[in-house]
């Protein structure tokens, strides 16, 4: 017994019972308000009250009508206009902005001044929400920089200063208190605490860091003080690594974002370069009055004004997020869809991804002469004055048992073992297993230990008064729908992988119950996004699902990275493209079987609207159609494109 109590770290200090909310918490919603407070939306919505007032009015006050669809078009055109004249002015280009102003104001030319503001009202809000998802899916590193620390305590000799981390450099020596976040990367020299690291490595559970250890900036220290020699310059830290990666990832532009920019362009010279030779040679080659001439001009740039084509994708793409919405999956951006509807791989993080993310007890090895069930709740009471994310797992294990805690006194925390304390007058300790490797008579403990180690569990011990009472396995458990996720992605032809920073052991246990394809384990951020990118290289389209900060470059480098809305750091959050706003990864496979459905209906949709073009246009040359007949047709078929988007709302 004494060699045990020689073996043990001193107390560091009495621990006074915890009450109430230990932490503040996040709950993060998606307010649908927000989007009306998007001043462009506004602007869409009031071009269109001013158009169907115009409209209503038009019949009894003719002038007043005029002045209100003049307002509509200054409203809904301006931002569009200005857009397509700076596009023009600064890349000498034209683009469908200014194409659908000269449509519009055609129309109004020859008299259709309704028509003209329905054109522009259909592309302003259009515009509007396209921007205001853009906005969204804009990848921020606000909350990445939150938990960049700003200051550090260095040692001078036997004095201590306040520095800017930019100031540190490599062997400058860190004193970090408990509690603060570690500003740089470097060695422990000193001290004991057990240090989360899991916005950096991935690691489901704090990691005990000793003299020799390395630690990371941005990590969070426990409750040991710990004092750190800097091995390398505050640019080159893991974490500002991760910031870069982050940045990096934001570059990137989907092709087929690129692909519809050089069509607009291409369509809008030929529609422009028609419109124009129509008006001026028409007369001198074909002998058309100018009045013809003109009016034919605007039948043209209205027929092929592509308002079809444009809501040939977005209703369909809106309803799609709309849908999803429902079930807790919210979308950033419309290309979003399209690229979740290419997915050939989902590629998940472990912990807090297909696990819950807290670690359960699995095992629980009582020793003999010990009543398990007595050992469980005396632990528990002991335990229960601690946040350690272990030793919640042991009070959850009781309550689970419905025991009755007996009371503790006494409690002290043993900096980078455990916990101690008494209980009915006994000394009572739970912490690490490495105290069986320096004491006599533990052979057997510390095989069942090994054993339990090599199943990828976290084994703690349990000591009555010097002697082993229990020896306990944990493990992060897997998510119960992850098995059935994995399975239903595997049966659309997705192949399913695992990425972590966990070790292999534990990682292997995880994979194999969740059935994915493949395992990646042992990895650092930047090794995430080399095997991201990898797997884009062999397979296509690569899904990213993850919750930590360190799977945020992992995510910016993925074709779609998808997020943990309640659990997931704020970085993640950030950086996906998709969140999954309730946790629900059963709902991805639903998802992308959703987005591959839009992706056919804005196929047909395209197809039916460039159809109707064609023939608008066809008609207008070979049999003088009227402009009323054209706008008919061009607004009917953006009517019917629209409504067969909208049925992926009620799938």
């Amino acid at each position: 017994m004494q060699a045990i109590n020689n073996a043990l770290p001193q107390p560091a200090r009495a621990i006074a019972p915890k009450t109430g909310n230990q932490g503040p918490g996040r709950k993060r919603k998606f307010q649908l308000g927000s989007m009306l407070k998007n001043k462009e939306i506004q602007t869409a919505v009031a071009s269109g009250v001013l158009m169907l007032s115009a409209w209503g009015i038009s019949h009894w006050s003719y002038w007043l009508s005029i002045v209100l669809y003049i307002l509509s078009y200054t409203l809904g055109g301006w931002s569009k206009a200005r857009e397509g004249i700076e596009t023009l002015v600064k890349e000498r280009d034209l683009d469908v902005n200014l194409l659908m102003i000269a449509a519009s104001l055609g129309a109004a030319a020859i008299g259709y001044w309704n028509e003209g503001a329905m054109l522009i009202f259909i592309f302003a809000l259009s515009g509007a929400l396209e921007s205001y998802t853009n906005e969204r899916s804009s990848k921020d590193i606000s909350e990445l920089m939150a938990l960049k620390p700003e200051t550090a305590l260095r040692l001078t000799g036997k004095d201590m200063e306040t520095v800017n981390i930019e100031e540190l450099v490599p062997g400058d020596l860190l004193l970090v208190k408990p509690g603060e976040l570690i500003p740089a990367d470097g060695l422990v020299t000193r001290g004991v605490s057990a240090v989360n690291q899991a916005s950096i490595t991935g690691e489901s559970v704090p990691v005990d860091k000793t003299a020799g250890d390395e630690v990371y900036a941005g990590t969070l220290n426990g409750e040991g003080v710990l004092y750190v020699e800097v091995t390398k310059n505050t640019e080159e830290t893991l974490f500002a690594k991760i910031i870069r990666l982050v940045e990096e990832a934001q570059t990137e532009v989907p092709d087929s974002q690129r692909f519809i920019k050089r069509f607009e362009s291409v369509y809008a010279r030929i529609v422009v370069g028609v419109t124009l030779l129509l008006i001026a040679g028409a007369p001198l080659l074909l002998g058309w009055s100018w009045q013809q001439a003109f009016y034919k001009a605007m039948v043209f740039l209205v027929v092929a004004s592509p308002c079809a084509l444009v809501s040939s994708i977005m209703p369909a793409v809106l309803s799609t997020i709309s849908n999803r919405a429902r079930k807790g999956i919210l979308f950033k951006g419309g290309a979003h869809v399209e690229n979740m509807a290419l997915t050939s791989v989902v590629a998940f993080d472990k912990t807090g991804t297909l696990t819950v993310g807290a670690p359960l007890i699995t095992d629980w090895v009582t020793a003999e002469g010990y009543d398990a069930d007595e050992v469980l709740s005396t632990a528990a009471a002991i335990e229960a004055f601690s946040m350690h994310p272990l030793a919640r797992a042991v009070v959850k294990k009781a309550s689970e048992q419905l025991l009755t805690l007996p009371e503790a006194v006494n409690v002290q925390s043993l900096t980078g073992w455990g916990m101690e304390g008494e209980v009915q007058g006994t000394r009572w300790q739970i912490g690490r297993t490495d105290i069986l490797d320096r004491v006599e008579n533990t052979v057997q403990w510390r095989e069942l230990r090994s054993q339990f180690e090599a199943e990828g569990k976290t084994v703690s011990v349990i000591l009555h008064e010097g002697q082993v009472a229990a020896l306990m396995a944990m493990r992060d458990e897997l998510r119960p729908q992850a098995p059935e996720a994995v399975q239903r992605l595997r049966s659309m032809g997705v192949r399913v992988v695992m990425l972590t920073g966990d070790r292999y052991e534990t990682a292997a246990v995880i994979a194999a119950q969740a059935g994915v394809d493949q395992v990646y384990a042992g990895l650092t951020p930047e090794d995430k996004v080399n095997h991201v990118k990898s797997l884009r290289e062999h397979y296509g389209h690569v899904v990213m699902v993850g919750d930590g900060v360190n799977d945020a470059p992992a995510l910016g480098a993925a074709t779609v990275g998808l997020g943990m809305g309640m659990n997931g750091s704020g970085a993640a959050l950030e950086v996906a493209d998709v969140v999954l706003m309730n946790d629900g990864i059963e709902e991805i496979a639903p998802t992308i079987a959703l987005a591959r459905r839009a992706q056919r209906i804005i196929k047909q949709n395209m197809i039916f609207a460039i159809t109707v073009i064609l023939l608008l246009i066809s008609g207008n040359f070979l049999e003088n159609i009227a402009l009323p007949f054209g706008v008919v047709g061009h607004e009917g078929s953006t009517l019917l494109v629209i409504l067969n988007g909208l049925r992926l709302l009620r799938s």
